[in-house]
């Protein structure tokens, strides 16, 4: 009977210790835990789920709030344009087809393109990428709330790869323009689109470098570089501030395979916004233009001519009768400023001349022979696709 009572008494113990260690470890508050099994009936699988509870109205670390100001006024673009050559009609005779095959594939079929815009003002007005509405012989805008409406295009800039289309619809979404100038390398920015067609799509990144240039793709780059997916069709898109403010205009990737591996393109706001008031003014845009070559000065080149700088642009050619000839520029003179404002690189040197006012004088400084001069050139109109800055 003693022995009874001991393990009685032992048996209780252990039941309350184990009571006391599970209220301890619980977590007040915490919500219940459903048992939800899975599997055959042989072995079930045991899964723990959380008992239904209301959402949070902000999570911590997530852009909801971001892409839900920013996706209404992000458009897919799709094109379509006419074959240049049409099948003879008996080519699409079935009889014909039977003994002779298809000899001509699909050749009286539309080329159908995908590519993404951004609303940015009530009248309808979007900004895409040229190469999106390039040589298209129709243009459909969908939008992300269903509707569907032609478009019309009010004017491109294929220097900086934009374009301004138009649509007739009521009570459009407006995206809030940025300030990409404020932006800094590492903000994490929110890229919108439509990639491969599949739907209006956000991915996540951050701001890898800007002012990228060089990359020969336009003929005036001042890039914002980031790493949040970009593939087929979403050039055009957005790129977004953590605000949902309008960044950029998604343009281009690096790739070998033609998806994302991590290094996209945007062109600044600034830029598109300037492009689109010229566009929407006068249906092109206007920059200036002295006529001359230029070439980068490089450690080896300022070594060997000694060179007392780094920065500047060697001139390497003058368009004959042009403006910076008129102007007593020429070849082997070194360009350090623009109406005040210093050359850094060639780059750099395009971007001032192409923002002077065509038939309006500026002064230059330049450097002849170790030494400096100044020189009245006046400005003229660049050429569409000039190679001669």
């Amino acid at each position: 009977m003693r022995r009874l009572w001991l393990l009685f008494a032992q048996t209780v113990t252990v039941v309350l210790a184990l009571y006391f260690v599970y209220a301890a470890v619980m977590p007040q508050g915490a919500a219940p835990v459903r048992l939800q099994q899975m599997g055959s009936p042989e072995r079930p699988a045991v899964m723990l789920e959380a008992g239904p509870g209301k959402a949070p109205a902000s999570a911590v670390g997530s852009y909801r709030a971001a892409a839900g100001r920013a996706m209404p006024a992000v458009v897919n673009i799709i094109t379509s344009k006419k074959p240049k050559h049409r099948k003879h009609p008996l080519l699409k005779d079935p009889f014909f087809k039977k003994f002779f095959g298809d000899r001509d594939g699909e050749g009286d079929d539309d080329e159908a393109s995908l590519g993404s815009g951004v609303i940015v003002s009530a009248e309808g007005y979007i900004l895409t990428n040229n190469h999106v509405v390039e040589a298209a012989d129709e243009i459909e805008v969908v939008l992300a709330d269903g509707r569907k409406a032609a478009a019309k295009v009010v004017g491109t800039d294929p220097e900086t790869d934009l374009a301004v289309i138009k649509i007739a619809l009521d009570k459009l979404p407006v995206i809030v323009l940025g300030q990409p100038e404020q932006s800094q390398v590492g903000d994490v920015v929110l890229a919108i689109g439509n990639p491969f067609g599949v739907g209006q799509t956000v991915t996540m990144g951050i701001i890898s470098a800007l002012g990228r240039n060089n990359l020969h793709i336009n003929h005036f780059e001042n890039f914002i570089q980031t790493d949040a997916a970009i593939n087929f069709g979403n050039s055009g898109g957005a790129l977004v501030d953590v605000t949902g403010n309008l960044l950029g205009i998604n343009s281009a990737i690096y790739s070998q395979s033609g998806g994302s591996v991590g290094i996209g393109f945007a062109i600044p706001v600034s830029t598109a916004k300037t492009v689109m008031e010229a566009i929407i003014k006068s249906g092109h845009v206007v920059r200036g233009w002295i006529g001359v070559e230029t070439q980068e000065i490089t450690p080896e080149m300022a070594s060997s001519f000694g060179l007392k700088r780094q920065s500047g642009a060697i001139i390497a050619g003058v368009v004959r009768h042009g403006p910076a000839d008129k102007g007593g520029i020429k070849p082997g003179d070194i360009l350090l400023t623009v109406d005040g404002k210093p050359v850094t690189d060639t780059n750099g040197m395009l971007n001032l001349i192409a923002q002077l006012t065509p038939g309006e004088k500026a002064k230059m400084t330049i450097l002849r022979k170790s030494r400096e001069a100044t020189v009245d050139v006046t400005v003229g109109k660049r050429p569409a696709s000039a190679k001669i800055k």
